[in-house]
């Protein structure tokens, strides 16, 4: 794969997660619910599909680096000024969306010939099963989210999106020297890397749920059902683009 294609898969903005775990929360005379929330994140995912099928068919390398470079500053924006989240949100949602569609086409092309030629309805049905799973899990206390936990968690996300960010803005100028890295070629290294990854961002599903779930009992304002959808969001398109690199990689060491 040529280097301008590989970069593009190092995209992924795990840090904006780190906003919406600290968020805190006041009592609200119109507060946040979980049916409110729910359909926020719906009406969010909507969105970001409508204009993945954009970058589906109309995939452009320059506009896929536009949009990582708005949905990053979009994102910081609604992780500092959560109030903002139910106008940014959307945007983030569309201007994200367009960049997953790009990343799928590039995935789906670059895998059309190999055995991993379903790769993106794949990394699809496992992000939604991952969610599905995390959920159980959650709801039904097998895993409980101390304080602990989301330290942990949270300290391993903004390792991760430190990691992310400088191999973008080196691979902007210098992709060679950023695909050289052990972490994003297909051997042992990288596929154990983008393993771990994966079950960074499955965690971060806990952390989302405890928001969204304090975020209801202590009553926060209603523009916090935004906020929650955008980290839900955030998350979802995370682990859907570790896993299309996770089977690239494995498709490459074949």
């Amino acid at each position: 794969m040529r280097d301008q294609e590989r970069s593009m898969f190092r995209t992924s903005n795990p840090a904006m997660n780190e906003g919406v775990f600290e968020h805190p929360v006041m009592e609200s005379a119109d507060p946040m619910t979980l049916a409110g929330t729910i359909q926020k994140t719906g009406f969010l995912l909507l969105m970001l599909l409508a204009t993945a099928g954009a970058g589906w068919m109309f995939p452009s390398y320059a506009g896929l680096i536009g949009g990582v470079i708005v949905a990053i500053i979009l994102g910081f924006v609604i992780g500092f000024k959560a109030h903002l989240a139910p106008v940014l949100a959307p945007a983030y949602a569309l201007v994200e969306g367009y960049v997953v569609g790009v990343i799928s086409f590039i995935a789906a092309s670059s895998l059309a010939k190999t055995a991993y030629a379903g790769a993106v309805p794949i990394a699809v049905a496992g992000t939604m099963v991952t969610l599905a799973v995390m959920l159980t899990l959650y709801a039904t206390r097998i895993i409980r989210v101390t304080e602990t936990m989301r330290s942990v968690i949270i300290g391993l996300t903004a390792a991760v999106a430190l990691l992310y960010l400088f191999s973008f803005v080196v691979g902007l100028f210098a992709p060679a020297f950023v695909s050289a890295f052990p972490i994003y070629q297909s051997g042992l290294i990288g596929i154990v890397f983008s393993v771990i990854v994966i079950g960074i961002a499955a965690f971060n599903f806990l952390l989302d749920f405890d928001l969204i779930e304090r975020g209801v009992g202590n009553r926060a304002p209603k523009y916090m059902e935004w906020y929650a959808g955008f980290g839900l969001l955030v998350t979802m398109v995370w682990l859907y683009i570790e896993i299309l690199r996770l089977l690239m990689k494995l498709a490459n060491n074949r």
